[in-house]
């Protein structure tokens, strides 16, 4: 019997064995699918680190140029600018929303910006003075505002897709080196176990042909030895009934030769 060694414990049949190539032909085209999954959400992955580090970069420009803006209004409008600015905004002009992008099967969320246009929410701030710094400082923070959101997307799918990575991952690698070596092995084993079996077969028939031979052989002895025996007790008989059909036939020839019936000799009478 081959040794257990890293395969599963199963009873080496012929059943077996073709459960065992299916599992082992699904286990193939799995790890072919994760593999290639891996590699788009890989190669996804790249490209949402490259957007990462433009946008960040982008950001900080922006971030820079608002800041400066803020202090301009600052300094032009006084310090009752954000004030001004509450008081003047009703409803939101900016809106995110949401929305998923499948990447072979993985669901990223993605937002984007929904800016109402209609909306004036600055009214007459800074009608008296600052005015074009007010508008100078709100389409910088518009700006801001849309690489904030942008950053915010890139950066929830690049923690997504590194779970789903390192999870794929590791699906990989464990069909490749646990999964797939540890159903060749059960399959090696199997088919050692049914040779081994057909070789026991194999020698048991032969065994019992030989020994059918055998047997054979001894009855053609017996059967011939019967009939050379019938052929011998035949022959003994013959002679034996050919010896007395002559010693009955010299007795009757020295009867005949021994006395002449013509001889006068006194014979009783015959009676009719």
């Amino acid at each position: 019997m081959s040794g257990a060694g890293n395969r599963e414990q199963v009873f080496p049949t012929r059943m077996t064995l073709g459960l065992m190539k299916s599992k082992l032909k699904g286990a193939q085209q799995g790890h072919s699918l994760l593999k290639r999954k891996s590699e788009a959400l890989t190669k996804r992955f790249r490209d949402i680190t490259k957007r990462i580090d433009d946008a960040k970069r982008k950001m900080g420009r922006v971030m820079e140029t608002a800041a400066f803006s803020l202090a301009e209004v600052t300094y032009a409008t006084g310090s009752n600018i954000n004030y001004q600015v509450q008081e003047s905004v009703k409803q939101p002009r900016f809106k995110v929303r949401a929305r998923q992008e499948n990447v072979s099967g993985v669901y990223l969320p993605q937002f984007e910006i929904d800016i109402n246009e209609s909306i004036n929410d600055f009214k007459m701030t800074g009608l008296g003075r600052g005015g074009q710094q007010v508008q100078k400082c709100k389409n910088v923070y518009t700006k801001a505002v849309e690489t904030l959101i942008e950053l915010a997307s890139l950066q929830t799918a690049f923690i997504i897709l590194d779970e789903v990575i390192k999870v794929t991952n590791r699906r990989v690698n464990a069909i490749e080196h646990v999964v797939i070596p540890r159903t060749e092995n059960t399959i090696a084993y199997i088919n050692s176990e049914l040779d081994e079996l057909d070789r026991e077969e194999f020698y048991r028939l032969k065994k019992v042909q030989e020994k059918k031979i055998q047997k054979a052989e001894i009855e053609d002895a017996e059967i011939r030895a019967k009939m050379q025996q019938q052929k011998l007790n035949g022959d003994s008989k013959k002679l034996h009934e050919t010896g007395n059909g002559n010693s009955n036939g010299n007795g009757a020839k020295e009867n005949a030769e021994g006395e002449n019936l013509l001889d006068n000799q006194d014979n009783d009478d015959v009676i009719f």
